[in-house]
């Protein structure tokens, strides 16, 4: 039993560390121009993407709180939140 209760600790922690990056601050650091792997450094990996004619959509979060980034090639081309404060 008390194994199970420290796995749930542990998972919910990790959630919540993970949706910590989707923020507002972290928002505010993104730059148009911005190498795909500098927005991943302080993102983290993003929870989908898209490609089409070598634009890629990504997004960070869920439906509800996120942060999407359009990249052109290598380099942010647009940006956008929903939700995040």
């Amino acid at each position: 039993m008390k194994t199970i209760k420290m796995t749930a600790l542990i998972l919910g922690a990790l959630l919540l560390t993970a949706c910590s990056k989707v923020s507002l601050e972290n928002y505010e650091k993104i730059k148009r121009g911005m190498p795909v792997a500098e927005v991943e450094a302080i993102l983290g990996a993003p929870s989908s993407c898209d490609e089409t004619l070598g634009v890629r959509n990504c997004l960070w979060g869920s439906e509800k709180s996120n942060i999407s980034v359009t990249f052109a090639g290598d380099k942010v081309l647009n940006m956008g939140h929903v939700g995040i404060n």
